[in-house]
């Protein structure tokens, strides 16, 4: 039940979320269980020494865990790295165990690097990809076999970004896996439509997670300067979009995640949804 006492929009569901161990992931695992879902929640826990930006560690998924029987829902978490297809599987399987259902999932895992086509190693783009790319296919076979079982449909979302839509200088190993995901969310529409299972995507233009303020992404906004801040980097962070923001917080794209699992959006499916300020139109 909500704080209101009403039924929440996914009460009684059970919702799989990867990276959930701070910034969007920890947010979509948090309103979900205020809307009423039990929670599996998994997250890398380490650093991927190809990562510009910080990672968080298994204290922090159990802080998000305990957030969420804060909120007097049941949360099933485990360090998985989503590179790893059989335990992915299995965290999965063991939290439907002891959930009792699966009736949505939310792809979130990811990590952020920017560098020059020239300047992308061969670590740099393995990681991109087997992270933003390959854990996305590996969560969704994970899933699928619980979602279908479930057998009344379900909802899944998959975190691709407006560099899923459009090139970006500087980013090609990451605009090469978020053009992928799209490319999944639209195969597997059409593969679980027959089950009335939709699968849909966000596509979030820069958030104010970890992810994004770091020193590397603000010397390739301020290139001019030799140590520049948040504060140097944010009329760059503006100028890319339409609406006079840096940024979109956490809470605007779990907004969308929220109304993509709920049956607010029962009968939208194969849907990109941009949340970017008007970074597509720019």
């Amino acid at each position: 039940m909500t704080s209101a006492g009403t039924p929440g929009r996914l009460e009684g569901k059970v919702a799989f979320v990867t990276g959930a161990a701070r910034g969007q992931g920890r947010s979509h695992a948090l309103r979900l269980a205020a809307e009423g879902a039990d929670v599996i929640a998994v997250d890398l826990g380490a650093k991927i020494d190809t990562a510009p930006h910080t990672m968080p560690g298994p204290e922090e998924l159990a802080e998000t865990a305990e957030a969420v029987r804060a909120l007097g829902r049941r949360c099933v978490s485990a360090i998985v790295d989503v590179r790893d297809r059989e335990a992915l599987g299995q965290a999965v399987g063991d939290g439907v165990a002891k959930l009792g259902r699966l009736d949505a999932v939310v792809a979130n895992a990811g990590i952020a690097g920017f560098l020059p086509m020239t300047e992308i190693g061969p670590a740099e783009w393995k990681n991109m990809i087997d992270v933003n790319l390959t854990g996305v296919f590996f969560t969704c076979q994970a899933a699928l076999p619980h979602l279908l079982a479930t057998g009344d449909g379900g909802s899944i979302v998959l975190t691709s970004s407006t560099a899923g839509a459009r090139g970006h200088a500087n980013l090609a190993h990451y605009v090469a896996a978020k053009h992928g995901v799209l490319g999944i969310m639209k195969t597997l529409a059409k593969e679980l439509a027959p089950h009335f299972v939709r699968v849909n995507a966000v596509l979030p233009t820069a958030v104010d997670t970890p992810m994004f303020q770091h020193d590397q992404l603000y010397r390739l906004y301020r290139p001019d300067l030799e140590s520049p801040t948040v504060e140097d980097a944010i009329p760059s962070f503006k100028s890319v979009h339409l609406l006079d923001i840096p940024w979109v917080e956490v809470e605007d794209i779990t907004n969308a995640v929220l109304f993509l699992l709920s049956d607010e959006s029962r009968y939208v499916t194969g849907t990109a949804l941009p949340i970017d300020a008007g970074k597509s139109q720019a």
